[in-house]
C-alpha cells in the first residue's frame, strides 16, 4: 500500500471511530435526559439532531460496505 493510501485508510479509521463514539455518547446522554423527564428540552432536541446526523453517516458507511 502506498503511503498516501495508508494515510487515507488511517484517517478513515480515525473518523469512523470518532463518529461511532459520538453516536454512542449522544444516545447515552439522551437516555439520561429521558430518564430525568427532560425529553422536551432544547438540549434533548439538539442531541436528537446529532444522533440522526451520526446515524446517517454510519448508514452511508454500511451502504458502501465500509463497516
Amino acid at each position: 500500500m502506498e503511503k498516501s493510501d495508508r494515510t487515507r485508510l488511517d484517517a478513515f479509521e480515525k473518523m469512523l471511530g470518532a463518529v461511532q463514539k459520538e453516536y454512542d455518547d449522544t444516545v447515552s446522554k439522551m437516555e439520561r435526559l429521558k430518564a430525568e423527564g427532560k425529553s422536551k428540552t432544547v438540549t434533548y432536541r439538539q442531541l436528537m439532531a446529532n444522533k440522526l446526523t451520526y446515524g446517517n453517516i454510519l448508514a452511508m458507511y454500511k451502504l458502501y460496505g465500509l463497516i
